[in-house]
């Protein structure tokens, strides 16, 4: 990657600026959701933690289950490709209102910077053959701000491949993250019924 490719807070506070209030954000492991909990930390930000790969598989169902919100999830390349089949998910389900905002580095920062295995690949291409109705590489916040604040607006599935360079020095979170108090405030900001594990109770016990 050049060494004048924009860094990932270059996006960010794009994004700060225009997303739209009642947009649901789902960020994945390490600075993606520090620095993000840093630029505009709000209940409707679900900040995974320690799970590489899972942040756009729960986005995906967060934006079925509710198709009167816009989603976004910040995903890494890395943690994509350690979830291809997520792609061919989105493609078969097709939610309108789901953006995939994808850092591509070419490495697997959270986890020490290794490199991607495969520098060449041209992720938003492989996301248009699994039938993303919009899929782009993206160079500079500047494009980034016109293409999404469109793609936001709907009729996608979107995806945005920003190129940035790595940031493999930790951003400090504003707060300690508890997977379990992120969890729960995201759950009520959605209006999400709390979990009661009725099925279990109905159960039968075993003697040692």
């Amino acid at each position: 990657m050049s060494a004048t490719a924009p860094s990932r807070e270059d996006y960010y506070r794009v994004m700060a600026e225009i997303l739209p209030d009642d947009a649901l954000v789902i960020t994945s492991l390490g600075n993606a959701s520090y620095l993000w909990a840093c630029l505009r930390d709000r209940p409707e930000n679900f900040y995974i933690e320690d799970c590489m790969g899972l942040a756009l598989p729960l986005a995906v169902g967060v934006a079925a289950s509710l198709p009167s919100r816009k989603v976004v999830c910040a995903e890494g390349d890395g943690g994509l490709v350690m979830h291809f089949g997520t792609l061919v998910t989105i493609g078969a389900l097709a939610p309108e209102n789901l953006t995939v905002l994808l850092a591509h580095n070419r490495v697997y920062a959270s986890s020490g910077g290794q490199p991607l295995g495969h520098q060449a690949l041209d992720l938003a291409r492989v996301a248009r053959s699994t039938g993303f109705q919009r899929a782009e590489n993206v160079r500079s916040p500047e494009d980034f701000e016109k293409i999404f604040a469109s793609a936001i607006e709907g009729g996608g599935p979107s995806l945005l491949s920003l190129a940035m360079e790595s940031d493999p020095q930790i951003v400090v979170p504003p707060f300690p993250f508890n997977p379990a108090a992120i969890k729960q405030r995201f759950m009520e900001a959605i209006g999400a019924p709390p979990y009661v594990p009725s099925r279990f109770e109905q159960g039968r016990s075993v003697s040692a």
